[in-house]
């Protein structure tokens, strides 16, 4: 049998803050990429959002690894996480979603009345999680929809229609898997979640460029995240209920 290995109090306290600083640093990135949206730098602005969305992807593993809620019980891990998810997820996306001209006119401002909204009353939502940890309803990944109209720039008239869908999505039993922590599929989704990163600071690392393979691998992978929860409630493993 192995030893096993003691951890004093105060080092598993000092893992503990560390990784609520890590979570932290999701503000400093937002907070650069909204500077970098006010100057209409785009492909600046979502590789600070693909750095946040990328610390967001392994602070909560680590959060949960080292017990916070024990070691660091002062800070409130999931505010936090919340907080900032609301910038780099909501708020400058739909920033850049409506300054960018690819809703022209009244469709830039309904988009950003309704994303803000809806993901406002959706993030106060205490039942936002499913009993596999998946969500309950769209989780407002609007930084990943937006990355990808950026990189597709579809007709406004089919932007306006996956806004507002999306929307009203957030309030269906409709299943989002969360790709570390729903269990059905991880061998997947977590590889594919992982490559979605890498396509997306591909993306807009080259500017967005028309004829990079990025474009498809984007749109490959937010396929599969965007309806791998509808599958799964479509054909339910034994003992399955749904939400």
């Amino acid at each position: 049998m192995g030893k096993l290995v003691y951890e004093s109090p105060m080092k598993r306290q000092t893992q503990a803050l560390f990784v609520h600083l890590l979570t932290a640093t999701g503000a400093v990135f937002a907070m650069l990429a909204m500077l970098a949206a006010v100057d209409g730098k785009w492909s600046m602005m979502f590789v600070w959002l693909v750095v946040a969305f990328a610390v967001d992807g392994i602070d909560g593993p680590l959060a949960r690894k080292v017990d916070v809620k024990t070691y660091a019980p002062r800070f409130d891990g999931v505010l936090l996480d919340l907080i900032i998810d609301y910038l780099t997820y909501v708020f400058i996306p739909a920033f850049a979603l409506f300054k960018s001209g690819l809703l022209p006119g009244w469709t830039g401002w309904f988009a950003i009345i309704i994303i803000t909204f809806a993901s406002a009353m959706y993030f106060a939502d205490g039942n936002m999680k499913t009993k596999d940890f998946s969500f309950h309803g769209f989780p407002g990944c609007w930084n990943m929809l937006v990355l990808v109209l950026f990189a597709l720039s579809p007709n406004f008239w089919i932007i306006l229609a996956l806004v507002i869908a999306l929307c009203v999505a957030m309030f269906l039993p409709v299943k989002f898997i969360h790709p570390t922590r729903t269990k059905r599929w991880r061998k997947l989704s977590l590889p594919i979640a992982f490559a979605w990163v890498c396509f997306a600071g591909w993306a807009a690392w080259v500017d967005f460029h028309p004829e990079t393979w990025a474009h498809w691998g984007l749109l490959t992978t937010s396929v599969y995240l965007l309806l791998a929860g509808t599958l799964q409630q479509l054909f339910p493993q034994n003992g399955e209920t749904g939400l």
